[in-house]
């Protein structure tokens, strides 16, 4: 952010200006602080303003993230712990895509068991239900990540939906046109999406930011910002989760390392994890609890 000061007359208007990108645009968030203001006041007002633009920005579901390289080096520490390397060999697909599709169906409370997520990836059994069919998709859809070529775009992103939900949502692959509100078993709002007109800008934005930053920020750092931000646009109907995760899988996939699984168990650390980044856009608790999954999965 940065004063500007505009000359009228006489008189020396100042703003705190904001300026960020949005697809391929050049956005500004302004704010009048006063005419003819001395250092006092424009520091006082200035403060004033800042929380009021970085409100505007968590309302709009603006991404701001870019970081200095003192923090880069601290995020990539964190990752030197995980020797990548070692766990690539430990990577066994069969069983992974086992693991990952109950997992993460049953953290969306899908009522289906291990053994039978097993017999049905393994043609054993016949999908019956919504439930059994949605367990196949998401085996097959971890199948189209790990041999995909294609790079982020808005398509693969709907294409990872739809490969997840085709033949149980009518809307699969679609952005939603409706706005949504999540809700606790209280009924308290918990997180509401993004306004579903400003979905697909959104979006754009997010793979802009990707595009800019995938050699320069460390791996983790990149799924955390981009998993935590698709879940905060909720840019479908129903299915945010899973695709997220998928997504998450994908981008950790193309800079070469192992896929993660997230635990049904560990899901109420998950989600509080996405409510920190909601709340304050905090990434570090969720690049630690990933290192944490690996650590628990591969060990």
């Amino acid at each position: 952010m940065f004063i500007e000061t505009r000359k009228q007359g006489k008189k020396k208007k100042y703003y705190l200006v904001h300026a960020y990108r949005l697809g391929d645009a050049v956005k500004r968030i302004s704010r009048y602080l006063g005419s003819d203001l001395d250092k006092k006041e424009l520091e006082s007002l200035k403060k004033k303003a800042e929380g009021q633009i970085l409100k505007q920005i968590k309302e709009k579901n603006i991404l701001q993230f870019e970081i200095s390289k003192e923090e880069i080096d601290y995020y990539k520490r964190f990752e030197l712990k995980l020797e990548i390397e070692h766990l690539q060999k430990k990577v066994e697909w069969k069983r992974f895509t086992e693991d990952f599709t109950y997992n993460t169906n049953a953290i969306e409370g899908s009522t289906v068991a291990y053994y039978e997520v097993k017999d049905l990836i393994e043609k054993k059994e016949l999908p019956t239900n919504t439930e059994e069919i949605e367990t196949i998709n998401v085996a097959k859809t971890i199948d189209f990540i790990k041999t995909t070529g294609e790079e982020l775009s808005l398509g693969l992103i709907k294409r990872l939906h739809y490969l997840c939900f085709i033949g149980t949502k009518w809307f699969a692959g679609k952005l939603r046109n409706v706005e949504v509100v999540i809700k606790d078993n209280k009924g308290k709002i918990i997180h509401q999406g993004a306004p579903y007109k400003k979905i697909k800008n959104l979006l754009q934005e997010l793979i802009g930011w990707y595009i800019r930053y995938n050699k320069k920020y460390p791996p983790l750092l990149l799924v955390s910002v981009i998993h935590n931000q698709f879940e905060k646009i909720h840019p479908f109907q129903d299915g945010n989760g899973r695709v997220g995760r998928l997504l998450l899988n994908y981008i950790l996939l193309k800079h070469e390392y192992p896929p993660v699984n997230i635990s049904l168990k560990d899901r109420s650390k998950y989600y509080n994890i996405l409510q920190i980044y909601d709340k304050n856009g905090d990434v570090k608790p969720t690049i630690k609890f990933l290192i944490s999954q690996y650590k628990k999965y591969y060990n």
